[in-house]
């Protein structure tokens, strides 16, 4: 019981911060190899109506994803360094 609440408690932690890294900064190293049209399947940076269904899913469901990889995308989505709140700006970021 004690180690799932410590557990919990670190996974709530974590999303609720911060993004230490600068969104647009983390694109350009990571994520922009596939997100910036050389993959056709990956929404590209600004384009909303692709953006739409996913963030529909809700942000919890996107940074999992991102952080255990998902369909072409490998876990972390090349971003070694990057947190879940990295993730979610970045997230929010591509699909303004």
């Amino acid at each position: 019981m004690k180690l799932s609440l410590l557990a919990a408690t670190s996974i709530l932690l974590a999303c609720s911060a911060q993004a230490a890294q600068d969104p647009e900064a983390v694109f350009s190293r990571a994520c922009g190899a596939c997100h910036a049209g050389q993959l056709p399947m990956a929404p590209k940076q600004g384009d909303t109506a692709a953006w739409k269904p996913r963030l529909d899913q809700g942000m919890d469901t996107l940074v999992q994803r991102v952080t255990t990889g998902f369909n072409a995308m490998p876990p972390g989505g090349l971003c070694t360094d990057c947190s879940a709140a990295d993730y979610q700006a970045v997230i929010e970021w591509m699909a303004r």
